[in-house]
């Protein structure tokens, strides 16, 4: 696991995750799988998506986590 990559439900993080520190967390992962800190040109596409990827199934993750000891979040609907 990339050590840089932190907690980001509570109560690791006393409020929610930002988008920004989703973000981050997507792309360390993607740096530690690809073995690359920054993609060459010919990748960077490829690259991109799978942050992108990775970022809003994180997003999905935290959003419908249910953690003991935590109240249920409430959904507007």
């Amino acid at each position: 696991m990339c050590r840089s990559i932190k907690t980001l439900r509570p109560p690791a993080l006393p409020e929610e995750a930002t988008e920004e520190e989703i973000r981050a967390a997507a792309l360390q992962y993607v740096r530690k799988v690809s073995g690359f800190r920054a993609p060459a040109a010919h990748n960077r596409e490829v690259f991109d998506r799978a942050v992108e990827a990775i970022a809003e199934a994180t997003a999905d993750l935290l959003e419908n986590l249910e953690v003991r000891g935590t109240p249920a979040r409430q959904v507007a609907g």
